[in-house]
């Protein structure tokens, strides 16, 4: 495989280029970009920089690619990384500073000429520095085990890029830039392709072998975005929150204490399981309550869709095994039904479904009772099994011919504690086929293992939740000690408020920033047609309200610092309710127009679902405003041809139109 270069210098020569240069090996062809034009050149091997260029005042660790905003197209360049361990002989980082180059010569990335510029560039600076990537320059992490042992014969010259799984390659629209190009093959040193996920590694001694437990997760680049703005299937056949685990298990038959290298492991060992959305067309659209409006589609193309996704994942991975943990009373009922419902129209012998009521198997924190779903699955999961690769004889001993995909509502805190349990009767099973441990010992026997174990599939939780919904994963109590506790519970309460400010009040600027990092909208060369990003053509009295509440609390604090006497206790009374009353009253009113006071993603806002009346089922229509003659006169009604309509096409929060096509397209372009 074609190596990559892992370090740069970079040359500006003033308002014409920019130059990076490998570091090592020396005299490397260096690389080219022509700010007035665009332009990417290679340049023959020793070339030397231009004398009147000069050197950027950091290392460059990789080019992560090229994005075209309204005035100018960047180059984003890594310019801090992070050493996480080091795996088979092949150093792991994650990307830990950016920065981002303008190339046209009048526009600055500090104080850029246009507000709808500065957006956009504050959209792709905080999807940045807010996401997780990992990268390595000689291993694929965006493949698993498995899959690069059984290509292995024909990779041959061809670069990283060329290899990583289309699906988790998160940056493959930044480098369509230079993947694009008739020279990319010769590019390829500088094409660095990073994941979005997690990853982790533990080395233990068991038994005189050295064992080295790593836990990868990929989320898929397609309908990637925020917890309550992508949810369920698209009309491509993708889901929101699919994520790929693989845990890797590496074991060193030599003598503990003996410095092991890579070449020593004799044995090789994952398992893959993967999760997603159900994959049926299904909404929650928030309004500001505590719950959201929950929303299935009963869309024709839902099976047909249910299909395309399906047959991907047999196509990938091999048999299905769905496991399905939403609840089946309350309000998430009507997902589990429209899921089986789906499930129940379509034959696929390589596709199995198993339900499991998490909620009141589990309930009074009797979480021991997942063992009763490992049971139900245990014959699936030694069908499929895992991948082993014996080292010594280069040859797969095993091979993972079918995974677990399982699901809950947001495929975070109940999907973590059940992926957890399973790849914890797999490591058992593997332990005890390569002869690590006995068959009468079991993976609790070995309190150094069973630690990292835990830590390592708790913190993997964490980073997977804090990607789509905003905070850390519930229920990891119970991951990091195997039992549930009151403060877990606690702990629990605290993250579900932090998520409940974060999806109403900041979670629109996120899926910003995952649909324009992407490509899945592109905006136009003109920030004039794309004013709306940044314009709030909501009347007044929308507006007015959070500073008629703001101020009437401002008053009753206030209040609470005048002197106390006798006399102007009538007075303090009748103070403290009228401002609770006007506060009050702001209240009510902001909930009454829920929606207008949700941070929306501006540039593809969900207006078909906010406003769909197709057939389905809807929980209820909160938020949406007063209705009736009143409300028309006010310009306050919630429906679909009054001011709610108007301001998701036009509005602070909202963009672009599905025909709003002068601000951008939402087609991806890779």
């Amino acid at each position: 495989m074609k190596p990559i270069y892992q370090r740069l210098n970079l040359f500006i020569d003033g308002q014409d280029a920019y130059t990076f240069v490998p570091v090592e090996p020396i005299g490397a062809q260096s690389l080219t970009i022509h700010r007035a034009t665009g332009d990417i050149v290679l340049n023959a091997p020793n070339t030397p920089v231009h004398p009147t260029a000069s050197r950027y005042g950091k290392t460059i660790y990789g080019i992560l690619g090229m994005i075209s905003l309204a005035l100018s197209e960047y180059v984003i360049v890594m310019t801090g990384r992070e050493h996480r361990a080091r795996l088979m002989g092949h150093d792991i980082y994650r990307a830990a500073d950016f920065d981002i180059l303008p190339l046209n010569p009048n526009v600055s990335v500090q104080n850029p000429p246009h507000p709808v510029e500065g957006h956009l560039l504050a959209l792709v600076r905080s999807h940045l520095f807010g996401g997780h990537f990992l990268f390595s320059y000689g291993w694929d992490l965006s493949r698993r085990l498995q899959a690069q042992w059984q290509d292995r014969d024909n990779e041959g010259k061809r670069a990283l890029w060329e290899v990583a799984d289309d699906r988790f390659f998160w940056n493959k629209f930044l480098q369509s830039r230079l993947t694009d190009t008739d020279i990319a093959h010769d590019l390829s040193p500088y094409i660095l392709p990073i994941i979005y996920g997690t990853f982790d590694m533990r080395t233990v001694y068991i038994h005189g072998h050295r064992i080295q437990l790593c836990l990868i997760s990929r989320r898929s680049r397609y309908r990637a975005g925020t917890r309550y703005f992508r949810r369920g299937i698209d009309h491509e056949g993708h889901v929101a929150n699919f994520n790929e685990t693989e845990q890797i298990l590496l074991v060193d038959e030599k003598a503990a204490g003996r410095l092991s290298l890579a070449e020593n492991l004799t044995h090789k060992l994952s398992f893959t399981q993967i999760r997603g959305s159900v994959p049926v067309f299904w909404a929650e659209v928030n309004t500001l309550r505590y719950k959201p409006d929950l929303q299935v589609m009963d869309l024709q193309e839902t099976i047909d869709m249910i299909k395309v996704h399906l047959r991907d994942q047999v196509s990938q991975y091999g048999s299905q095994s769905l496991i399905n943990l939403v609840n089946q009373k309350g309000r998430e009922l009507p997902v589990k039904e429209a899921y089986e419902r789906a499930i129940s129209q379509i034959e696929f012998p390589d596709v199995k479904y198993q339900y499991f009521d998490f909620h009141n198997e589990c309930k009074h924190m009797r979480w021991d009772r997942i063992s009763v779903l490992i049971e139900k699955m245990q014959e699936d999961l030694v069908q499929q099994g895992y991948f082993h690769l014996d080292t010594a004889q280069d040859k797969a001993v095993h091979i993972q011919t079918g995974v677990m995909r399982t699901n809950c509502m947001d495929n975070l805190d109940r999907t973590n504690v059940v992926q957890a349990a399973l790849a914890k009767w797999t490591l058992n099973q593997q332990l005890k086929a390569i002869g690590v441990v006995s068959d009468n010992e079991e993976l609790d026997d070995f309190e150094a293992l069973t630690r990292g174990f835990r830590e390592m599939w708790a913190d993997h939780a964490d980073l997977i939740s804090k990607a789509y919904a905003g905070s850390g994963a519930l229920k990891t109590d119970f991951t990091r000690t195997n039992r549930r506790t009151k403060i877990g519970a606690l702990q629990d309460g605290y993250k579900s408020l932090t998520r409940y400010i974060k999806n109403n009040y900041f979670d629109g600027a996120r899926q910003d920033g995952f649909d324009l990092v992407t490509g899945a909208w592109t905006p136009q060369k003109n920030p004039v047609t794309t004013s709306s990003l940044i314009a709030d053509t909501r009347p007044l009295i929308i507006r007015s309200v959070p500073y008629i509440l703001s101020f009437a609390l401002f008053m009753i604090c206030a209040g609470l610092t005048l002197p106390r006497t006798s006399a102007a206790d009538y007075s303090l009374l009748y103070y403290f309710m009228l401002w609770f009353v006007i506060a009050s009253l702001a209240v009510m009113f902001m909930m009454m127009h829920g929606i207008e006071y949700v941070s929306w993603p501006r540039l593809i806002p969900p207006t078909d679902i906010i406003y769909y009346k197709g057939p389905g089922f809807r929980s209820a229509h909160n938020g949406k405003g007063l209705t009736g003659p009143l409300a028309e006169k006010l310009d306050l009604s919630g429906q679909s041809n009054g001011f709610g309509a108007r301001l998701l096409l036009n509005g602070r929060k909202r963009a672009l139109t599905v025909t709003g096509m002068e601000e951008g397209t939402k087609k991806r372009v890779d």
